[in-house]
């Protein structure tokens, strides 16, 4: 552990605490009288924070891989001055949240809301965090709502904390006595919903509207959003959709679920459920880090999320809501860093666009051809906007362009500000500092965030969750529609309308989405001609050569 990490690593720590029943006297002012029990938070200026407040039973013991259970009714009085433990995930740098302490117990969410509005019907805004579905929690300070609910008083924000990767998102179903836990591939999917259940019927306790509720999210907690709506235990739990850099492509089959659980079994010795069920948490921490960097996304089970989730968009499902979607312009440049720099990032993305062109009929390759052709400068570069495309851009489109198709109101944006960072340009993640009005959070700015440009995103955010429009003075957001297909372009002193972004690129390789293409590398095959070429040895060899490169940390999700 580097320098860097040490420091990020003690600063996250210093904000642990755990919180514990109140008996006797406290501050009804701070209180919030729930299901659950009364929770009292902390105010700082006018900003009353409620953290740890818990939204589901434990999922442990003989609920450990069992889909959440509501919490029971309590009169108690609690603490709600920390944050509850982030899921259990290794540590990593850009996830702050993972030097946190971890628990299976982790279902838990933080409220934020501003006491200078004495509104009693706020609109609800409600984050899930980013980490490709196995990373990432509520102790970022990145998340941090104190600077959101002060920008904009009349908002109530909320936070929530879900089972990820090895507890959250794992199929079972290959294991002797797996077929009990039907739900484990989606369980993180079904804590956000239990999430929002709690909030519905408690969130009036904190001065917000369970009927004007938005959903947001980044990268896992975009596809995490994109996917709620087409789950019919969702409906009704929320009016609006705010998508940044994530879409239901964010997905895996079946069968690429599998790899993940085979690693599960070497790594654990056993392919019996009594067995994963008789270890300790300290034991599942040790196998998870095994095992984490071939976590799994959500499983397109056929139960939970549609084999085809775009074919449920097609159906009118999500027609009754607003969505706000948006990528990044370089969004696959945020792995230059995670590799270890430009060198391992240039071999890794042409050995995934190798791999990937093996997928493809010969049509399709042709298309790709074209697109080469097209952009200008070095391969590298190219491949990343190839990535860029149909992993994150296109897929959101095409999302858009079905939701409108039944009606549905739809805004997209392309975010251009770029980070300080070489070589990151406008990188994923790095419009969350300016989202969250954390500018001073610099992890993937790189610099701190323009205070003013910060307010405006903020502005957009939160109007589109107030009346549905993301509109501010001095811009009109006009919704996308496939006719002139008109896109909000984010940057520094200028934000504008720009009919049909990159409108050639859209044409030539939206066909290619029905590959469903996502940041799946636990299969990567390393003998492809690229890797021959460099190293002009058997393919036999190659393997151990490019995976030292850190190439198993390629396409891991904000």
């Amino acid at each position: 552990m580097n320098k860097e990490e040490k420091m990020i690593k003690a600063r996250i720590r210093s904000t642990y605490g755990e919180n514990h029943q109140i008996f006797g006297a406290y501050d009804e002012d701070l209180a919030a009288k729930c299901r659950n029990g009364v929770f009292v938070g902390k105010r700082t200026d006018d900003i009353v924070a409620f953290r740890g407040i818990p939204f589901a039973k434990p999922p442990v013991g003989e609920l450990r891989w069992k889909r959440p259970e509501p919490v029971e009714v309590d009169e108690a009085v609690f603490e709600a001055y920390y944050n509850g433990k982030s899921p259990i995930q290794t540590e990593w740098l850009t996830e702050q949240a993972s030097y946190y302490p971890q628990s299976e117990d982790c279902l838990y969410l933080n409220v934020w809301t501003n006491r200078s509005c004495d509104n009693n019907q706020k609109p609800v805004m409600v984050f899930l965090h980013g980490g490709a579905y196995g990373w990432g929690g509520t102790a970022d300070p990145l998340y941090d709502g104190h600077n959101f609910v002060t920008e904009n008083p009349d908002i109530i924000l909320v936070t929530v904390g879900y089972r990820i990767g090895l507890m959250g998102f794992v199929d079972l179903s290959y294991l002797e006595g797996g077929d009990e836990y039907p739900d484990a591939p989606n369980l993180g999917l079904l804590d956000q919903i239990e999430a929002l259940r709690w909030l519905r019927a408690n969130i009036r306790a904190f001065g917000g509207d369970p009927s004007n509720v938005t959903i947001f999210g980044e990268s896992a907690g975009g596809g995490s959003v994109s996917l709620l709506p087409i789950i019919p235990q969702a409906k009704g739990l929320f009016k609006r959709v705010i998508a940044e850099s994530g879409s239901v492509a964010l997905t895996f089959s079946k069968e690429e679920c599998k790899a993940f659980t085979d690693y599960l079994i070497k790594a654990c010795g056993t392919n019996k459920m009594e067995d994963l069920l008789a270890m300790s948490e300290a034991d599942l921490m040790r196998i998870n880090e095994k095992v984490n960097h071939h976590n799994n996304f959500p499983q397109r089970d056929g139960r939970l999320i549609p084999v085809n989730p775009y074919e449920a968009y097609l159906n009118g499902v999500t027609a009754g809501i607003d969505v706000l979607y948006g990528t990044n312009s370089n969004e696959m440049n945020y792995w230059v860093g995670e590799v270890g720099g430009i060198v391992p990032f240039r071999v890794g993305m042409k050995v995934a666009f190798e791999n990937d062109m093996r997928l493809f009929s010969r049509e399709d390759k042709a298309r790709v051809g074209k697109f080469m052709k097209l952009r200008k400068g070095h391969d590298l570069w190219k491949i990343v906007e190839f990535f860029n495309d149909i992993i994150f851009r296109l897929p959101m489109i095409r999302q858009a362009e079905l939701h409108n198709l039944n009606g549905g109101k739809a805004y997209i944006y392309y975010w251009m500000e770029r980070s300080t960072i070489e070589y990151r340009g406008a990188c994923h993640a790095v419009e969350l500092a300016y989202v969250f009005g954390n500018t001073q959070e610099t992890i993937y700015t790189g610099a701190p965030a323009d205070e003013e440009m910060s307010k405006q995103v903020m502005q957009m955010w939160t109007n589109f969750a107030r009346c549905g429009d993301p509109s501010i003075d001095g811009f009109d957001w006009k919704p996308y529609e496939p006719g002139e297909r008109q896109t909000a372009v984010i940057a520094k002193d200028n934000i504008r309308m720009h009919s049909d972004v990159l409108s050639e690129q859209r044409k030539l390789l939206m066909p290619i989405i029905k590959y469903m293409v996502n940041p799946s590398y636990a299969d990567l095959d390393y003998n492809v001609p690229y890797t021959r070429k460099i190293f002009g040895m058997a393919a036999a060899g190659l393997t151990a050569i490019v995976s030292g490169i850190a190439l198993i940390h390629l396409l891991r999700d904000k």
